[in-house]
């Protein structure tokens, strides 16, 4: 009898490691916060993975707030926590760690890093795989607006480009900006996702409804998001103005440095009796607004060093059966054009926006026309499901090239 241990050791080998669950190892500051955790639950469910996700001890939040690490109780990989310098710098944070040791030890098929390519943390992670296991490696980026960069984060930026297997884009533009770059090799565009189980049309949004606007025959025109500047609050005000005459109130829910002016800006135009300013609400209350306005606006402008990057407000509102309305900043027009859940007008025009709060205002079935196709193209194109998909089927292949 032939032994085939002894004969075929090294088909047995391969087999073996064909059969083994792949490990991932994911590196990410955001995963501090365990809700950021979910969307890698969602891929072990879909795989038989193994994940390990590293991320900071400790961590400022934008309040400079210290944070510390919490589970997600549907990811059951591993969850490390190390000490960064810097923390609560998103591109200049870095952990004191060589990973050198630890990767060696981990021994991943495939590492992925949830930052930009010119952050000092890539660089670090980058140099570790390097000079260690030289597993196939990929990053995240959102950045939608070309910018080169001073020594040495341009230096960064090109050493990480060169040494990706693969990476994963938040919209078009930002894939488009990765192209200008010159990274061409595996790009997958890989928006923001929702549960739908959390972002659906709320039932008690009729009483909300009634709270934020007693006149129960007028048009709920919601806005939910940064009270600053650039998200275009103050031709919103002016588009406003000029359908006065049509049925329509306006609920602002958010905070940010733009109140004061935005409250000037009210009185004067005297719209203060249609405006109710509700001020920050928590992120679980968020679906039960966005279910109680008759439609959104997003009327975001560019600047010099920012355009919106995605607007994930816009697939949350849709799931909640809320059209859209959003400027051509950016990435909404493609969001917009890509679930069919809403209308734009050109960016920093009064009159483009008033003229098409106008159609939406006037026509209720224009409305549930748009949220009846946005809803099924947000089921199929962004839940955490889908994307997961995408995401492992990208990693998987690069794995087994």
């Amino acid at each position: 009898m032939i032994n085939t241990h002894l004969v075929y050791p090294n088909l047995l080998l391969n087999l073996t490691h064909m059969n083994s669950p792949k490990k991932l190892l994911i590196i990410s500051h955001s995963c501090i916060t365990s809700v950021n955790q979910q969307f890698y639950a969602e891929v072990e469910r879909q795989t038989n993975w193994k994940l390990i996700i590293i991320t900071p001890s400790n961590w400022n939040n934008q309040y400079s707030s210290k944070i510390n690490p919490e589970r997600w109780s549907a990811y059951k990989g591993q969850l490390l926590s190390i000490p960064v310098w810097k923390p609560g710098n998103i591109p200049l944070h870095i952990y004191r760690s060589i990973f050198i040791p630890l990767f060696q030890k981990l021994q991943p098929d495939a590492i992925f890093v949830r930052q930009e390519p010119y952050a000092a943390v890539a660089a670090q992670v980058y140099l570790a795989n390097r000079l260690s296991i030289q597993k196939p490696i990929g990053f995240f980026t959102w950045q939608n607006i070309f910018k080169k960069y001073p020594f040495p984060f341009q230096q960064t930026q090109n050493f990480v480009l060169q040494e990706s297997c693969y990476a994963f884009s938040g919209s078009y533009s930002a894939n488009e900006v990765l192209k200008q770059k010159g990274y061409h090799s595996n790009s997958v565009i890989l928006p923001a996702g929702i549960d739908l189980d959390i972002y659906f049309p709320q039932p008690e949004s009729k009483n909300l409804k009634s709270q934020l606007c007693p006149t129960q025959d007028k048009v709920i025109i919601g806005y939910m998001g940064r009270i600053v500047e650039e998200k275009g609050l103050k031709t919103l005000l002016n588009a406003l103005k000029k359908v006065e005459h049509l049925p329509w109130h306006l609920v602002i829910v958010g905070s940010g440095s733009f109140e004061t002016e935005f409250d000037t800006i009210t009185n004067e135009l005297q719209l203060t009796n249609r405006v109710n300013c509700v001020g920050y609400v928590p992120h679980s209350e968020a679906p039960s607004y966005l279910s109680a306005f008759d439609l959104l606006v997003i009327p975001s402008e560019t600047r010099s060093n920012w355009k919106e990057q995605f607007g994930r407000v816009i697939i949350e509102a849709i799931a909640c059966g809320t059209p859209v309305l959003g400027s051509d900043s950016g990435e909404i027009p493609h969001l917009i054009q890509a679930t069919g859940g809403g209308l734009t007008f050109s960016e920093g025009q009064p009159e483009s926006l008033a003229e098409q709060l106008k159609h939406l205002i006037l026509n209720p079935s224009l409305r549930l026309q748009l949220t009846e196709q946005g809803r099924v193209s947000v089921s199929q194109k962004y839940t955490n499901t889908s994307l997961a998909t995408k995401f492992h089927e990208t990693i998987e292949c690069i794995i087994e090239k």
